[in-house]
C-alpha cells in the first residue's frame, strides 16, 4: 500500500571510464579478464529459485580464439520450457502486485552493482564473449546497461504520473498495469546492454518474463543473471533459459498466457514469430504486444560541402568498431565526387593504421567477429568483390580463421549504386562506397531513400544548411535514428531513444518511455463521489 508520493533518484547518464595506461578499472579489467579466462563456468537454466543443469551442454568459447573453452551452458527441453511458463506465471501473482517502489529498488541497485563490484567483471565477460575492446565493453555492458537501469525507473514514474483530468465531482485516473500473462525476450549477441534491457524494462513494469539470450552471447547474459539476483529479484520473475530456439520459441507461441514479445535480431526471425503469433492469435487470451528492433543497413550520406576528415572518421568509427557488428554500424556510404579521393584516402590511412587481435591487447582496435558462421559469409562477399566488374576491394578484404575469427576492415568500391554490398545486411567490418557526381545531390538523396527495405539509422555529412535541409525532408523515411554531421552509431539512453521502421523493426524506441509503455495495459479509473438518482436530464422538462 502507497504511503507517500515517491520521487526517484535523478537518472544521470553514468561516466565512460577512459582505461588509460595505469589507471585503477585498467588493471582491474585486466585481472577479471585473467580471472575468467583461466576458468571454466558451468551456465545452468534459472528457473524460478532453480538452477537447471540438463546435462546436455554446449561449449563457449572465444571469437579471436576459438580453441579455448571458457564454459559450458545448459540445454532446455521442452518440458522445462513449459515449467518455466508456469513459473512465471506463479511468480505474477506477487510481482504484478508489489509497489512500484519496490520493483523500482531492486533495478536501481542492480545499476549500482554494475557501476561498483560488478563492473570489471561485466565488462572482461563481455571482451570474452563478444570480443569486444575495453572501449566498446565499457559503453556497452556497463555504462549502457547502467543507463538503461536508471533512466527506465525515471520513466515509470513518468508514465505513472501521466493522469487524466477530472471534472467536479468525479476522480478519473489511470493505472498502468502489467500485461496479462508472461513476456517473451529474445536477446542478440552484440550488446550486453540490450541483452539486460530486454527482460528487466518489461520486468521493472510488474511483468514476468522468460528471456532466452543469443547462443554466443550466454557467457556475459550468465553475469547479468548474478547481479539480478545480488539485487534481490524474486524467484521466477526473470526466467533464463538455453537450447535449440525453433522449439522454445514454438513452445512459448503457442501458450495461451503469451503475452508480448521483447525482441533484437535478424528480420527474417521476426518475421516469422509475427507470423506464428498470427497464425495463434485466436488462442491468446490477450492480443500480445510485438517489440521488436532488427537489421540495418546503414548509410552515411556526404554533401560536396563536407569537411573530408570529419567524414573519414566518421566512416572509420561508424564502420568498424566492434567489426561492424552493430545494427547501426554504417555500411553504405555515398561521397560525391570532388571530395571522394581525399576521404577515400584518409579512411585507407586509418584502416592501415589498426592494429588487430585479442582485446586482452588493449592496442587492438579491431577483433574477431563472433563465429565461423559470420566470418565465413563475409569472406563469400569480399571474394565476390575481388571477383565482380563493377566493384574493388580499396583497402583490406584479407581474412584468416586459424586462431580467432579474424576479418581485416575492408573497404569496397563500387561503381553501381545497387551493388549486393549497398543493399544486404552484412553485419561485419566491411563497408561499400559509391561516388555519385556532385550535381546529382538531389538524386542521390532519392537513391539513398529506394536502395535498403531498413530503415535504422543514417548520417548527413554537409556545411551547408540548404543542403542539409533538403536531406532532412528526403531522408525522413529512411532512417528512425538520423545523424547530422556524425557517425550514424551511438545512442545513448535517454539522449537519443533508438530504433527503426520498415524492415529493421516496430521503432519502439528502446531507452525512453515510450518503450516501457509497450509492456503496460492501462486501466482507467472513474469514481463519482455524488451519483444521479434521477435518470431524467433538464431537457426533457
Amino acid at each position: 500500500m502507497g504511503k507517500g508520493f515517491f520521487k526517484v533518484p535523478k537518472a544521470i547518464n553514468e561516466p565512460v571510464k577512459s582505461y588509460a595506461k595505469g589507471t585503477p578499472e585498467r588493471e582491474a579489467v585486466l585481472k577479471a579478464y585473467k580471472e575468467l579466462w583461466n576458468a571454466t563456468v558451468d551456465v545452468p537454466l534459472y528457473i524460478g529459485a532453480e538452477q537447471i543443469r540438463t546435462g546436455k551442454t554446449k561449449t563457449m568459447t572465444a571469437p579471436h580464439d576459438h580453441q579455448h573453452k571458457v564454459g559450458t551452458y545448459h540445454l532446455a527441453e521442452k518440458q522445462h520450457v513449459e515449467k518455466a511458463i508456469a513459473t512465471a506465471l506463479e511468480a505474477r501473482k506477487k510481482w504484478a502486485s508489489l509497489p512500484w517502489q519496490e520493483r523500482a529498488a531492486i533495478f536501481l541497485k542492480a545499476a549500482e552493482l554494475i557501476a561498483g563490484p560488478y563492473r570489471a567483471k561485466i565488462n572482461a565477460a563481455t571482451m570474452i564473449a563478444q570480443s569486444k575492446t575495453i572501449h566498446q565493453a565499457e559503453i556497452d555492458s556497463a555504462c549502457e546497461l547502467i543507463d538503461f537501469l536508471r533512466f527506465n525507473v525515471a520513466f515509470m514514474a513518468d508514465i505513472y504520473n501521466d493522469q487524466p483530468i477530472s471534472s467536479e465531482g468525479i476522480w478519473n485516473r489511470v493505472e498502468y498495469r502489467p500485461l496479462e500473462g508472461f513476456i517473451y525476450a529474445v536477446t542478440p549477441f552484440n550488446f550486453t546492454a540490450i541483452s539486460g534491457n530486454l527482460p528487466a524494462s518489461a520486468a521493472l513494469m510488474g511483468n514476468v518474463v522468460i528471456w532466452k539470450p543469443s547462443n554466443a552471447q550466454v557467457f556475459s547474459a550468465n553475469v547479468i543473471m548474478e547481479v539480478f539476483k545480488e539485487a534481490g529479484l524474486p524467484d521466477g520473475v526473470i526466467n533464463f533459459i538455453n537450447g535449440d530456439a525453433a522449439m522454445i520459441t514454438e513452445t512459448l507461441l503457442a501458450s495461451p498466457d503469451f503475452a508480448g514479445i521483447h525482441f533484437t535480431g535478424s528480420t527474417g526471425v521476426f518475421q516469422d514469430i509475427w507470423k506464428k503469433i498470427g497464425n495463434n492469435i485466436h488462442n491468446y487470451k490477450t492480443y500480445p504486444k510485438i517489440v521488436g528492433e532488427t537489421g540495418g543497413k546503414d548509410f552515411i550520406v556526404v554533401h560536396p560541402s563536407a569537411i573530408s576528415k570529419q567524414v573519414a572518421t566518421a566512416i572509420t568509427r561508424g564502420a568498424f568498431e566492434f567489426q561492424g557488428q552493430k545494427c547501426s554500424a554504417a555500411s553504405r556510404v555515398y561521397l560525391p565526387k570532388s571530395k571522394a579521393d581525399e576521404i577515400l584516402n584518409f579512411v585507407k590511412e586509418d584502416v592501415l593504421s589498426f592494429k588487430m587481435g585479442s582485446p586482452e591487447d588493449m592496442e587492438n582496435f579491431i577483433t574477431a567477429v563472433i563465429h565461423e558462421g559470420s566470418f565465413d559469409k563475409l569472406a563469400k562477399y569480399i571474394d565476390q568483390a575481388k571477383a565482380d566488374a563493377d566493384a574493388e576491394v580499396f583497402v583490406g578484404g584479407n581474412y584468416d580463421k586459424s586462431k580467432g575469427y579474424f576479418i581485416e576492415p575492408t573497404v569496397i568500391v563500387t561503381t553501381n549504386p545497387k551493388y549486393t554490398t549497398m543493399e544486404t545486411e552484412l553485419f561485419g567490418p566491411v563497408v561499400t562506397v559509391y561516388v555519385y557526381d556532385d550535381a546529382k545531390w538531389e538524386e542521390t538523396l532519392k537513391l539513398v531513400d529506394e536502395t535498403s527495405e531498413y530503415a535504422l539509422t543514417g548520417a548527413v555529412f554537409s556545411q551547408d544548411r540548404y543542403a542539409l535541409s533538403q536531406a532532412i525532408k528526403a531522408l525522413e523515411d529512411a532512417a528512425g535514428n538520423f545523424y547530422i554531421n556524425d557517425k550514424p552509431t551511438g545512442a545513448v539512453v535517454g539522449q537519443q531513444p533508438f530504433g527503426g521502421a520498415r524492415a529493421s523493426g516496430t521503432n519502439d524506441k528502446a531507452g525512453s518511455a515510450q518503450n516501457l509503455l509497450r509492456w503496460v495495459s492501462p486501466r482507467l479509473i472513474k469514481e463519482t463521489f455524488v451519483p444521479p438518482v434521477d435518470y431524467r436530464y433538464p431537457f426533457l422538462g
